[in-house]
């Protein structure tokens, strides 16, 4: 399996998916942690993350996939949503809640 194939099994076969630097638990990046906190407050706890600090084919991989230059990317329903600052204008429009709120009672 590619290194492709399988980021994309990860990312349509969950919900909600984080490439991010680190772990929720220990993020590696201001970014990372942004993006964290964002999904926290959207009361998201339940979502696959990929600390792409662990496996520099994934790195590499993830920016091809999403075709998005940076870390951290997040996924909802298979979709890219975008990075930190996409991340954090739709939470403050209020659009990110939708977008997750949607997901988690699907699920």
């Amino acid at each position: 399996m590619t290194i492709q194939e399988k980021i994309h099994q990860t990312v349509t076969g969950n919900p909600i998916v984080l490439y991010m630097k680190g772990t929720p638990q220990f993020p590696q990046c201001g970014f990372s942690a942004t993006v964290v906190q964002i999904l926290k407050l959207c009361g998201v706890d339940d979502y696959v993350s990929v600390n792409v600090l662990a496996d520099p084919e994934v790195r590499e991989g993830i920016k091809l996939y999403g075709n998005w230059p940076t870390i951290p990317q997040l996924y909802v329903s298979g979709d890219l949503v975008g990075g930190c600052d996409i991340v954090r204008e739709m939470y403050q429009t209020g659009e990110l809640q939708k977008l997750v709120e949607k997901v988690q009672s699907a699920g």
